[in-house]
């Protein structure tokens, strides 16, 4: 099985058992390793959370000295360049985190409601459904393991897992043997829990005589988190655009099905008039928000949003 179709199979799987999927996402405070599954679990106060907006938060917004308290002018309420700044209150207010008024000819922000602590875990998936062709897989794992911004790192492959497998990655890393057919997991291996509250150490580069590393803060990491955390909500896992083409007919997870390929298609690569089953055709109407809202606690639509809508031309 190719990797892309085997990971929609196991982010479709992960979002019907309720828990907030997305995909490819940056997962390094210095360096650029990239995520192929993120799941957050939701904490003790998701529902503050779901109720601000479907949308991700921008970090400059929740950073800043703006409180839900008396409105500041939002030039002295940032530690950011100007320009950032500026982008950040344009988003937050567009996304009914911070309200705005103006005053003498300036502008001041406040927050709508304070930033909630919604986050439970980050469990961070590492898809290779064909264990015989690792790639950089022992490496990734290492760095995932000794950066440690992931409370659980997970290996999930449809291949056999041999004990000599098990043996070449981290003991810390989890692993599941996902059968994407029947949509079933098998643990091979219960994942360890990381140090997330304590620095890590992340993997830059590597040669053959060589090995770049760097200290990551507790503090960065706590940062890294929240932004990862963000991006995962705001993003989802559906992020694929669905093809141009008659054979196309998405399954109930929304999953881009191609008839003709008889699998999963990526439309950005493998889609459209070289290709011998094309048959041109409007994209399919598929409503992920609405998939995603009914599946788990995200909302499409909260109540924080349509006041932000009724209100916002209060503000100038």
């Amino acid at each position: 099985m190719r990797e892309f179709d085997f990971e929609l199979a196991l982010c479709a799987h992960l979002e019907r058992e309720g828990r907030l999927v997305s995909r490819q996402l940056g997962g390094a405070v210095h360096g650029r390793r990239v995520l192929d599954t993120v799941v957050v679990e939701p904490g003790p106060e998701f529902d503050e959370r779901a109720a601000i907006t479907p949308e991700r938060l921008p970090t400059a917004a929740i950073e800043s000295s703006v409180g839900p308290g008396r409105a500041r002018y939002w030039k002295d309420a940032f530690d950011c360049h100007p320009d950032r700044a500026e982008r950040a209150v344009e988003l937050a207010v567009e996304r009914g985190f911070f309200e705005r008024e103006r005053r003498g000819g300036r502008t001041y922000v406040r927050q709508t409601t304070r930033y909630p602590d919604w986050v439970g875990e980050i469990v961070a998936v590492e898809n290779k459904p064909d264990l015989g062709r690792p790639g950089d897989l022992e490496s990734q794992l290492r760095t995932d393991v000794s950066l440690a911004l992931a409370d659980r790192v997970v290996l999930a492959t449809a291949s056999y897992v041999t004990g000599a497998h098990l043996n070449r990655i981290p003991e810390e890393v989890g692993v599941w043997r996902f059968d994407a057919d029947s949509r079933t997991i098998d643990v091979r291996r219960e994942a360890t829990p990381l140090p997330t509250d304590d620095a890590g150490v992340e993997l830059l580069d590597e040669r053959p005589v060589r090995a770049d590393v760097r200290v990551v803060s507790a503090a960065e990491k706590a940062r890294t988190r929240r932004q990862l955390a963000e991006r995962a909500y705001g993003k989802g896992w559906r992020s694929f655009d669905y093809p141009s083409c008659e054979r196309c007919s998405p399954d109930s997870d929304g999953i881009p099905y191609c008839q003709w390929k008889d699998r999963a298609v990526r439309e950005s690569d493998e889609c459209g008039p070289d290709c011998g089953g094309y048959e041109a055709a409007d994209p399919p109407a598929i409503d992920g928000d609405a998939l995603r809202a009914e599946r788990t606690p995200w909302r499409a639509d909260p109540d924080g949003r349509r006041r932000r809508q009724s209100g916002l031309d209060r503000f100038g």
